[in-house]
């Protein structure tokens, strides 16, 4: 029995054995984190500076599961099992006592630098640290805490119910056992782990955001509309979505902000952000959580914004 009453989560016996993970963002990442994890056995403690949002990651949380209820996934029993594994919290020392921290604040290094320096002085001696960023140097997080070989990238994909891998990046600092510990807690989501090296935006991304950033320039310089962009990918490479379509399901701020990462880190060109990309996100039109993106949201059909 674990500290917050769930059964225990066995790891290989070399290792840590994991049971308790604090998840820092109750946002998108974060409540679909909490829900894989309270579905695998682990204790959650989940944390955010606004009470609402842990509410609403909760909520979202319970609504999924009941989908999941509805194909024959899950019992309902299992629903209340899992729900009853997350207890929430404002007060980020309270995650001192867990075995794993995953960290998953909005895509901002100085955010995620700062959300670290907090969190340090509560932590056990072996806790592990981990960040669910998506394009940030691990390296560079990692050197501004007290445990640079027990820290590494933990970055699962969206939405984090359904997609099936895990990137796991380590720093040049993380040590073997603390890359041991996380693939046992990812092969224990019935998820794939991929290694990737620390370089931005690792390897979804690296390929992933240059495609959307071209076909946000493929709009930019009129080669097509937006309907006839995203219909090509997806009836002419089979692409389940298209590219801005896919934009805005993700977030134009978080694919500029990984645009960014890369022209930054890389010092090339090709990696330039879209203009018209960068206008979408200065006027807020940020996808679909802001209801505007490449497509209007607000009616019950979306239509293309250009």
């Amino acid at each position: 029995m674990d500290a917050y009453g769930a059964s225990n989560v066995t790891a290989e016996d070399d290792l840590m054995a994991i049971q308790t993970v604090g998840v820092i963002g109750a946002g998108q990442m974060g409540n679909g984190i909490a829900h894989v994890l309270s579905q695998s056995g682990y204790s959650v403690l989940l944390n955010d500076v606004n009470q609402e949002a842990l509410e609403r990651a909760i909520e979202r949380v319970r609504k999924n599961m009941e989908r999941q209820l509805r194909s024959g996934k899950i019992s309902e029993d299992e629903i209340n099992a899992a729900i009853g594994r997350i207890k929430t919290t404002l007060d980020l020392a309270e995650l001192g006592k867990t075995d794993l921290i995953i960290e998953a604040a909005t895509e901002d290094e100085s955010v995620k630098q700062k959300i670290f320096d907090s969190v340090l002085p509560h932590l056990k001696p072996e806790t592990i640290l981990t960040s669910n960023t998506s394009s940030i140097s691990i390296t560079r997080l990692a050197s501004r805490t007290d445990r640079p070989e027990k820290f590494m990238g933990f970055h699962f994909m969206n939405p984090v119910p359904v997609m099936q891998l895990v990137e796991l990046i380590r720093g040049i600092a993380t040590d073997q056992d603390t890359y041991n510990s996380c693939l046992e807690v990812v092969n224990s989501l019935g998820k794939t782990a991929a290694s990737a090296e620390d370089f931005p935006a690792f390897i979804v991304n690296r390929i992933l955001m240059p495609m959307i950033n071209e076909a946000v320039y493929t709009l930019y310089e009129g080669v097509g509309s937006v309907q006839s962009i995203d219909q090509s990918m997806k009836l002419g490479a089979n692409h389940p979505m298209g590219p801005l379509e896919l934009a805005d399901f993700i977030g134009l701020d978080t694919c500029l902000a990984i645009m960014n990462v890369l022209h930054d880190g890389l010092a090339d060109t090709k990696y330039r952000p879209c203009p018209l990309l960068t206008k979408y996100v200065e006027a807020g039109w940020l996808g679909r959580k802001t209801q505007r993106g490449f497509y209007d949201y607000r009616g019950e059909t979306p239509v293309p914004t250009r």
